[in-house]
Order: structure tokens, then sequence, then C-alpha cells
């Protein structure tokens, strides 16, 4: 896995920016509860997707969560005092707090299955009955364009991906939730060029192919001999899904005796 610390500095120049995060918080934002008034970000990184959530709805109070120092640093820049330093596996929040909960490009980090059920029991339980939870889910799947550099990279190792939709929905019910919709967005800026796939494979960006694997060199010559090593192919688009906590119901009214 990358260190995100070491990371933090040039996240976003290589993620697609402003236009990525602005695609992504439109889409955040269309799946909220219209009265929502608090909103919990698990996993903000550097507060880019996170500021233009607190920026996109008028009374929206916004606090982002990170583990990494480093990122953490960067999103209170952004948001400052509105960001918390914490692990997502045990959110330092009391129950039902917000309205609204958040996590967008975490849960395909998580290897172990057991780290996603915990994270996506924290987000259900700091959350409000009526509220909505709202996170990505098959990310891997998402760079899959059906272009020339998917090609070379279909045959690399892979392991399941712990954000597949199923998984996130059973883990999701399981907690109380209900599904709520799904959504979709662009990632501007994020068409990967041969020669960028290449940098990245060397950095570590692929997990079953990290730097010093076997077949690692393998992967970058076959990415190296093709055409227009320049040329971004086609951006992914990402998926959306929301998860509603049901409404604690009224108390029955006793019947006349």
């Amino acid at each position: 896995m990358l260190d995100y610390d070491k990371e933090a500095e040039r996240y976003d120049a290589s993620r697609g920016g402003e236009p990525r995060a602005a695609a992504a918080a439109e889409a955040v934002l269309g799946l909220l509860p219209p009265g929502a008034r608090s909103l919990l970000d698990v996993a903000c990184g550097t507060g880019i997707v996170t500021r233009r959530l607190a920026a996109g709805r008028d009374a929206l109070r916004v606090t982002g969560v990170d583990l990494s120092p480093a990122m953490a640093r960067q999103a209170d820049a952004r948001l400052p005092g509105a960001i918390v330093r914490a692990d997502s596996r045990q959110l330092p929040f009391s129950n039902e707090q917000f309205d609204a909960v958040s996590s967008v490009w975490l849960l395909h980090l998580v290897e172990d299955a057991g780290d996603v059920r915990r994270i996506v029991a924290e987000c259900a339980r700091v959350l409000r009955p009526g509220g909505v939870y709202v996170t990505t889910v098959d990310k891997g799947a998402s760079h899959n364009v059906g272009s020339d550099i998917d090609g070379v990279l279909a045959s690399r190792p892979r392991r399941p991906a712990s954000d597949a939709a199923e998984l996130v929905e059973a883990y999701a019910v399981g907690c109380g939730l209900v599904p709520a919709g799904q959504g979709r967005f662009p990632g501007r800026g994020q068409g990967r060029s041969p020669r960028r796939a290449i940098a990245d494979l060397r950095r570590g960006w692929f997990v079953t192919l990290p730097p010093g694997h076997p077949l690692a060199d393998e992967f970058a010559a076959r990415l190296a001999a093709l055409p227009d090593q320049e040329r971004p192919r086609a951006e992914p688009e990402f998926t959306l899904r929301a998860f509603r906590k049901p409404p604690v119901p009224p108390p029955a009214r006793s019947s006349p005796g």
C-alpha cells in the first residue's frame, strides 16, 4: 500500500485535482437528505473534496477525519478547526451524532474484510436515524475503461475487491442500514497514459505488483511498448452507493381502557 504521508504533497495533482474533487462532491451532495445539517467525511485525505462538501450546501457543517498526519495537516489548512486525526475503524464521536457520513475512495484500500466491516459499522453508529451513509464502491473496476493499457494489465495478479458493491451492501444491511440510491461521477483528469501507468507501477500504485515484484519489470516493458506514450486514455467513472438509517418509529399509543 502507498505511504499516504509521503503521498500527501503530490496526492491532489496526481489524481485529477480540483475538477475531480468537484465531481465527487457534487455526486455525494446529490445523495444527502435535503435537511442534513452535519456531515462526517471519513478518510478525508487532503480535504480537497471535504472543502467542496462544506461549500456546496448552505448550513451544512462538515467534519473531516483522517489517520495520516500529513493528509490531516493539509485538510486542516483547507478547513481550519474541522479536521480530526483518527482511525476510521474507531471513530472518536458519539452515537448518532451526524446527519450524514461519507467515505470517498476508502474501502478499496482496506485489505482485511473485518476492518471493512468495522469501518462501515462505525459510519452507521455515528449516523442519526433518518441519516444517510454515502461511499464509493468498485473503485478498481472503475479504472478499467477498455483501453490498451487495461489489456496489458489484465493478466496482473489481483486480490478480491474489498469495496465490491455487494459486499459493502451486505455490511451496511448488517448494521441496520437500508439501500437508499446510487450515483456516478467522472474521474476528471485521471485518464491514464502508458507513461503514467509505468510511473504508477514503479511507485506501488498496483498493490499486487509492488516495487521489486518479479513481474513488475515485465509489465513495465509491455506498457513501454504501447503507442502514444503520453496520450491519456479515457477517464474512469466512479460509483457511489447510499444507505439510510431507518427513522426510529414513534411509540405505539396505548388503546383506551
